[in-house]
C-alpha cells in the first residue's frame, strides 16, 4: 500500500503530546455532554495532533506505538474529557483491527492517508448471509455505536450462515456508514457525551474482502499472527486489546475528579459541624483512599500493556490464564476508579449534586464505563475464577 502516515512520533512524546491537550478539551467537555456527541473541534484535535492513530498499523497510515503508549494516551485524554478519551479508545481499537483486514479494505478506508475515524459494534448481534461468491448480505441492529457521527466507515459484527441457513462463523464486517441507518436514540445518564447512537442494516451488500473472522482474530488464527515479517504490533492478543482500550479511560476520569476534588474542599466548612473540609480526618482518610485506588488502577493498566506487549515482540500466544487474569483485571480498573470518585462525591457533601459538577459528571461516567459488557466485574471475575479451578472460560471472548 502506498498510504500516507504522518511522521511517527516517539514512544516518550504520546503521553506529553495527550496532556497539552488537557485544557482545551476540559472546555469542550460540557458541550459533549450537552450535544450527546463529542464535538468536531475536539476530534480535530485529536486528529491533528497524531493520536487517532496511535496503534494503528503503519501501512494504514498509523504510528503504530506499544500498547504503553496507547493506555498513556487513553488516560491523558479522558483526564480533559471523558467521552472523547471513551470513542477515541475504541476508534483506536477499530483501526488496531485493520493490520487483520485485506490490504483493499485498507485502501477502501484510509485512501492516501490514514487519520479517518472508524466506529464499530464489534459483537455479533447481526447475521450475513455468505452468497456463493463469497460476498455476504448484511442486516442487523446494533447499539451503542460510540463516535459513529464521525465516522464514514462502521465495523460491525454478525453471525455468518451459508444460503442453506447452517451456521459458518463469527466475523465484523466493514460497511460505509451510508448504507445504514443512524437513530438518534442515545438519550442517557452516563457517558453521555460519546455519541453512541444505534446502526441499522437492511440487505447491506458486502464483498468478500471486506471482513474479519472474529473467532480466528481471537485466537490468532488472523494471517498477521503467522506472518514472520508482520510487526510486532499485529501480534498483540486481540481479546486484551480491545479490552484496554475500553478500560484505558478510567483511570483519567478518577484522576480528574480527584483533582477537582482536592482544590473545592479547599477552606470549605463541614454543613452543621465545626469542621473545615481540608482539616477534617475523615475527608482526609477517604482523599488518600481515593487516590490510592486510582493509583492501583493505573498500575493494573500498565502491567496488561507490557504483558501485551511482551507476547506481541516476542509472537506468542498469551496462555488461558493470562488471558482470564487481563479479562478479570480490565473489569477490576473502572471499578476502582468508580468507588475511589464516589466515595469522594459523597463525602464532599451536596455541592456535588449539581449538574455542573465535574466529580458527578465523573462518577455517572465510570457507571457508564462498568456497565459495559466487556467490563462488568462479576463476569470478569468469574471467568478469572474459572480459569483458575480448571475449567473451560464458558467464552470465547477473552
Amino acid at each position: 500500500m502506498n498510504i500516507h502516515a504522518s511522521p511517527r512520533m516517539a514512544e516518550k512524546d504520546a503521553k506529553r503530546i495527550a496532556r497539552s491537550l488537557i485544557p482545551q478539551l476540559e472546555k469542550l467537555a460540557m458541550e459533549a455532554e450537552v450535544n450527546r456527541a463529542v464535538p468536531k473541534a475536539s476530534m480535530e484535535l485529536i486528529m491533528d495532533h497524531g493520536l487517532l492513530t496511535t496503534i494503528q498499523p503503519r501501512s494504514c497510515g498509523g504510528q503504530e506505538l506499544s500498547m504503553r503508549a496507547h493506555v498513556d494516551v487513553l488516560s491523558s485524554v479522558a483526564e480533559g474529557c471523558a467521552s472523547t478519551a471513551w470513542v477515541l479508545g475504541v476508534m483506536q481499537a477499530h483501526s488496531w483491527m485493520f493490520c487483520h483486514l485485506p490490504e483493499q479494505a485498507q485502501k477502501d478506508v484510509f485512501g492516501d492517508h490514514g487519520n479517518h475515524p472508524v466506529s464499530a459494534v464489534i459483537g455479533p448481534r447481526g447475521k450475513a448471509i455468505r452468497k456463493n461468491d463469497g460476498s455476504f448480505v448484511l442486516n442487523g441492529f446494533w447499539p451503542f455505536a460510540s463516535g459513529n457521527a464521525h465516522a464514514q466507515w462502521l465495523l460491525l459484527g454478525g453471525e455468518i450462515f451459508d444460503e442453506k441457513g447452517e451456521f459458518v462463523d463469527i466475523a465484523d464486517f466493514l460497511v460505509e456508514k451510508k448504507d445504514l441507518e443512524v437513530l438518534d436514540d442515545w438519550f442517557v445518564a452516563g457517558m453521555q457525551g460519546s455519541g453512541s447512537s444505534s446502526v441499522k442494516a437492511k440487505d447491506v451488500h458486502v464483498p468478500a474482502y471486506r471482513h474479519v473472522s472474529l473467532s480466528a482474530l481471537l485466537e490468532n488464527q488472523a494471517t498477521a499472527y503467522s506472518d514472520p515479517n508482520a510487526p510486532a504490533l499485529f501480534k498483540s492478543q486481540a481479546g486484551p486489546v480491545l479490552g484496554l482500550c475500553i478500560a484505558s479511560g478510567a483511570t483519567g476520569i478518577a484522576r480528574s475528579a480527584l483533582n477537582e476534588f482536592t482544590k473545592m474542599v479547599q477552606g470549605k466548612r463541614v454543613a452543621y459541624t465545626p469542621h473545615i473540609s481540608h482539616e477534617w480526618q475523615p475527608l482526609q482518610k477517604i482523599c488518600g483512599e481515593s487516590a490510592s485506588k486510582i493509583h492501583a488502577a493505573e498500575l493494573v493498566l500498565y502491567r496488561v500493556a507490557d504483558d501485551i506487549d511482551d507476547y506481541a515482540k516476542r509472537g506468542e500466544k498469551m496462555p488461558m490464564e493470562l488471558r482470564a487474569r487481563i479479562r478479570a483485571d480490565i473489569a477490576m480498573v473502572p471499578r476502582l476508579c468508580r468507588d475511589a470518585v464516589l466515595d469522594l462525591l459523597t463525602i464532599g457533601g451536596a455541592a456535588g449534586l449539581s449538574l455542573k459538577s465535574p466529580i458527578q459528571m465523573a462518577a455517572r461516567n465510570l457507571i457508564a464505563n462498568c456497565m459495559h459488557g466487556f467490563l462488568l466485574y462479576d463476569s470478569g471475575m468469574e471467568i478469572y475464577g474459572r480459569v483458575l479451578l480448571g475449567l473451560d472460560p464458558g467464552t470465547g471472548v477473552i
